[in-house]
């Protein structure tokens, strides 16, 4: 009885002892390892993965924004760099590419457990009782003990490498293209910004505009009432206040739009109560001082959904590898130790057993060829959409660096046009008021002016968002907003659109 009380004790305190043992081991959750000196992801969703690797080029330390004000309080006065800040940290975007970028360091983690051996820890009972048959007395036994197995892949030949190397790659590839959703939220939140800010320059030229018209019309009536103007140039005067009225008020719609697309990029589209401050960020109208050659060059470089693609030439290359290793020749272990205790082995007996096995593939109903075959196939697939997205970056540069250099010539040719409709309406109101003039002069010159406002402010945003197109396409648009080309600041202009 007292062995019996014994042999119970001993087989509770075994289970604690292994179900203790398996939570502490289970419960430890490492960190992803780390990739080339340097963090395996990124800190944050908004911020770009920063590798210590000597061929990447590191961008500058980024400094949180300013002034900025959460929740649904008004954000008054936003700059550019408050609108980019926002934006990355709230846009669903990021945070989706960061949790994938996440999982594939995860994966990796998990391949390199290739490298160590599996063991388990494991506790029997088994209670056993025979029949009483031919002289022999019924057995009844209880048996239990604990055990560790241990297995391991000694040897392969590139199957094992490959696979880790492949998760590697994945996870580089999808580190780079959680970079590459950053550029693509900051040339969203950019483009939306510019534009929110063309559409309320291009409200407040309108209304100019209407307040002049507004003139013209009181001094056409004065003329009449002074019986040198006749009925129809007041009619012609009401009809181009009304005109520029209507556009001021077509404007205001397209100005709450563009505010409802800056709100969109800001992650934030049910808050609306902002307003854009864009003083600090007054950009020259510039030329840019690099050729197209070398903004070509320095894409095939920077571009990070270029260097997600190489990545993942590496990784299919790496799978062939793999595919390769799984039909060549492999050498592992297998362990296994106990102890074994018994109604009548009260202290316990040991046991243990290790084999050494090779395995050599011999025949698998050609399984193991096909999937070399179709590894190998997955890598030619993936240099080939590698070579199309180098070819479709070049094109991508060649034509942001013409658009810009297009819009470039485009606002000085604007600002002429302005110069001279100012001019033009300049001379034709007082011609005009001199009595020297018809109304439809004054009304022609006023409408040409009105257009060449709006062109100024259009040719101006164009050439904002070509200049931020042409760093989006480089791979140098930095998650600041900052566009890091090199520009020759050109003398006849420096404000901002």
């Amino acid at each position: 009885m007292l062995a019996k009380v014994q042999n119970g004790a001993s087989l509770r305190a075994f289970a604690c002892l292994l179900l203790v043992t398996g939570l502490a081991v289970t419960g430890c959750a490492p960190s992803p390892p780390g990739l080339w000196g340097g963090a395996a992801n990124s800190a944050t969703p908004a911020t770009p993965w920063r590798p210590k690797n000597p061929a990447t080029q590191p961008l500058a330390a980024r400094t949180p924004a300013s002034a900025v004000v959460q929740g649904g309080s008004p954000r008054s006065a936003l700059t550019l760099a408050d609108a980019v800040d926002i934006a990355l940290r709230n846009n669903p975007a990021t945070r989706l590419a960061w949790a994938q970028a996440r999982d594939a360091a995860a994966q990796y983690g998990a391949s390199r457990g290739e490298w160590f051996p599996t063991l388990d820890g494991r506790g029997t009972f088994t209670r056993l009782k025979t029949v009483a048959s031919q002289g022999r007395s019924a057995v009844e036994q209880n048996s239990y003990g604990p055990s560790l197995e241990l297995s391991w892949l000694l040897l392969d030949v590139g199957g094992r490498s490959g696979r880790i190397e492949s998760s590697k790659q994945a996870l580089v590839a999808a580190n780079r293209l959680h970079d590459a959703t950053i550029q693509d939220v900051v040339l969203e939140v950019e483009s939306a910004y510019f534009q929110f800010v063309a559409q309320r320059s291009l409200f407040e030229a309108q209304h100019v505009s209407f307040a002049e018209a507004d003139t013209n019309l009181a001094v056409t009536e004065k003329r009449r009432a002074a019986g040198v103007a006749t009925i129809a140039e007041v009619l012609q005067a009401r009809t181009a206040r009304a005109q520029a009225r209507l556009s001021a008020e077509r404007t205001e719609g397209d100005l709450q739009t563009a505010r409802g697309l800056v709100a969109l990029a800001l992650g934030d589209p049910s808050h609306l109560d902002y307003d854009v401050d864009i003083t600090a960020e007054a950009v020259p109208i510039a030329a840019i001082a690099d050729s197209v050659d070398a903004l070509v060059a320095s894409a095939t470089e920077a571009r990070p959904d270029l260097a997600a693609a190489r990545a993942r030439v590496f990784a299919a290359e790496a799978e062939v590898r793999a595919a390769r290793g799984a039909r060549l020749p492999s050498l592992d272990l297998n362990a296994n130790t106990g102890r074994t205790y018994t109604s009548a082995l009260g202290r316990g007996a040991g046991s243990y057993n290790m084999t050494f096995g090779a395995t050599v593939p011999l025949f698998s109903g050609f399984t193991a060829e096909y999937r070399q075959q179709s590894a190998a196939a997955r890598a030619d697939a993936s240099r080939a959409a590698f070579d199309r997205l180098q070819q479709q970056v070049a094109f991508q540069v060649f034509q942001s660096y013409y658009a810009l250099r297009t819009a470039r010539q485009r606002v000085h040719t604007a600002e002429e046009l302005l110069a001279a409709a100012t001019q033009s309406a300049e001379v034709a109101r007082a011609q005009y008021k001199a009595g020297v003039g018809s109304v439809l002069d004054l009304l022609n010159a006023q409408s040409a002016l009105a257009t060449a406002r709006s062109e100024r402010v259009d040719a101006r945003l164009t050439w904002h968002t070509a200049l931020v197109q042409l760093a989006h396409d480089t791979g140098r648009l930095d998650e600041r907003g900052q566009t890091g080309l090199r520009l020759a600041p050109d003398s006849t202009d420096t404000e901002s659109p």
